[in-house]
């Protein structure tokens, strides 16, 4: 199961720099979860063909987030944001809650450059 959350992700991210026959394909099995043979039919390519693009397209984007990590900062934001949920859930006085999103926002920022 990770593995398809994490194609889906790349997906997502990256996916629109993939021609429109990669993404037809990788669509329908990623997202669609739909057989090779399925797929090979729906589209006139071999069962083959149809593995191959697959893990193509997925070495491509891989490829893209080892470069571009924005995925990575992407997931590291979203774990600052849920920091910031739970410590305005606290019961702190002014000043360490001051404190507490001056620290959360200087690491999003930091992470955006």
């Amino acid at each position: 199961m990770e593995k398809i959350v994490e194609q889906g992700l790349l997906y997502d991210f990256y996916g629109e720099l993939l021609t429109e026959h990669q993404k037809q394909i990788y669509e329908a099995a990623v997202y669609n979860d739909m057989s090779l043979t399925e797929i090979a039919d729906e589209h006139g390519i071999s069962k083959q063909g149809v593995h191959d693009l697959i893990k193509r397209c997925t070495k491509t984007l891989q490829g893209y987030e080892d470069k571009l990590h924005m995925i990575r900062r992407f997931e590291a934001i979203k774990a600052q944001a849920e920091e910031l949920k739970k410590v305005s859930k606290k019961d702190l006085d002014v000043t360490e809650l001051k404190k507490a999103a001056l620290d959360i926002s200087e690491n999003i920022l930091e992470e955006l450059t």
